[in-house]
Parts: structure tokens; C-alpha cells; sequence
């Protein structure tokens, strides 16, 4: 059985999503981050020598970092589903976003939360800070007025792994100006696999808050 070395409010939420819009049987290890620093445990280390989720096992397979562990269910557990054909127009733009999500649209939040703690030594940082953070956001924005997904009318792969980025910056505030990533979010938040993923998870900040 896939095994998933999962810690809270981290990168790791949407692999469980993943597992659970594929319907595939699966293990949760479960992660606590320490309540001051926000770091994770040495006990992650004893599985991966970065100390970092997810991981993944399958079998004799370990694996790091969320778009690898993406590509590698899909193609393993997808049955032809989450991804577009390889030789369509799509492949292309889909593999852009599967790479955009933690090549480039997470670099301004990080930069954000870590010069979020320098106090007023950060000033000078703040205006390219958000200047990249509207660059980045507004350009997300654009694509998804008047679509569902990234890439077609389905779920891929795209989706999942641009989840963290944005939910993480709607839970910020970052996306109010952005009313379609909003709506991103919204939308795939109330599924009843993201739901249950959720279940499974365990606490997750970037989710949205009942009333």
C-alpha cells in the first residue's frame, strides 16, 4: 500500500487529495510541525535525510517533492485520467503549470513569510516583493477567468500541484484582488475528495473556515 509521510499545513494536502480523487488505498503517517518555530519534526528525517513532506513509499520506491510524487500516481494509479495526452496540444502547457507551481508562483509567498519575520529590516524588500506577487498572481488570475480547470475540463495533475500556491495565498489575503483564483479555491475546496482528504489530513490552515 502507498505509504504518505504527511505533515500539517504543508505541500503534502494536495498528494492526499490526489489519492483520494483517484480512489487509490493509501497510509498516512502523520507530522506535526513545532508550534513555535512552524519547523518540521527530526522524526522526518529518520525516513528522508532532507526531513521535508511529503514522501511517498511505494513499495521499495521513496520519493520527494510533490510534483515528482504527482507525476509518478498519475502515470503509476491514473488509468488514463489526470493528465492530457501526450501528443496533444495540451501536454505542453500542462507540464508548464506542473512546473510553474513550485518553480515559480510559490517564490513570492516564501519571500512574504520570511521577511514577514525581519520586521521593519524587510522594508526595502517589500515593493519587488509585491511587485512579483502581482506579476505572479495577476498572470494565474487571467488564465483561469471563464475556466474551471488549468488544462481543459478536467481535473490534471496541473490542478493539484497549483492548489498549494493558491490556496496558500488566498488564505493570506494575497488573493483578494483575484476574484477567478478565489474561485479556484472555493471550488475545489468543496469537494468531496478534497473533503475527505481533509478528513484525513488533519489540520490544514489553508482551507476555508465555516461560518
Amino acid at each position: 500500500m502507498i505509504k504518505i509521510h504527511h505533515l500539517n499545513d504543508s505541500r503534502s494536502q494536495r498528494i492526499l487529495w490526489l489519492l483520494e480523487e483517484m480512489g487509490v488505498d493509501y497510509e498516512v503517517v502523520p507530522y506535526m510541525r513545532d508550534l513555535e518555530t512552524r519547523l518540521a519534526p527530526e522524526t522526518l528525517k529518520a525516513v528522508h535525510p532532507l526531513g521535508k513532506s511529503p514522501l511517498m513509499e511505494d513499495g521499495d520506491l521513496l520519493l520527494h517533492e510533490s510534483g515528482a510524487i504527482t507525476e509518478y500516481l498519475i502515470r503509476r494509479y491514473g488509468n488514463g485520467k489526470f493528465e492530457p495526452a501526450q501528443d496533444s496540444a495540451d501536454y505542453p502547457h500542462y507540464v508548464e503549470w506542473l512546473h510553474y507551481a513550485e518553480g515559480s508562483a510559490m517564490l513570492p509567498l516564501l519571500l512574504r513569510l520570511y521577511t514577514s519575520r525581519l520586521g521593519d529590516a524587510a522594508a526595502p524588500l517589500n515593493p519587488r516583493i509585491d511587485s512579483e506577487t502581482m506579476n505572479h498572481f495577476g498572470f494565474i488570475n487571467k488564465h483561469l477567468q471563464g475556466r474551471e480547470f488549468f488544462i481543459g475540463n478536467s481535473l490534471t495533475g496541473a490542478d493539484f500541484m497549483m492548489s498549494f500556491p493558491l490556496e496558500a495565498a488566498n488564505a493570506r489575503g494575497a488573493a483578494a484582488a483575484f476574484p477567478a483564483i478565489a474561485d479556484f479555491v472555493a471550488r475545489i475546496q468543496s469537494r468531496p475528495a478534497y473533503l475527505k482528504a481533509l478528513e484525513k489530513g488533519g489540520e490544514y490552515s489553508f482551507a476555508q473556515k465555516a461560518d
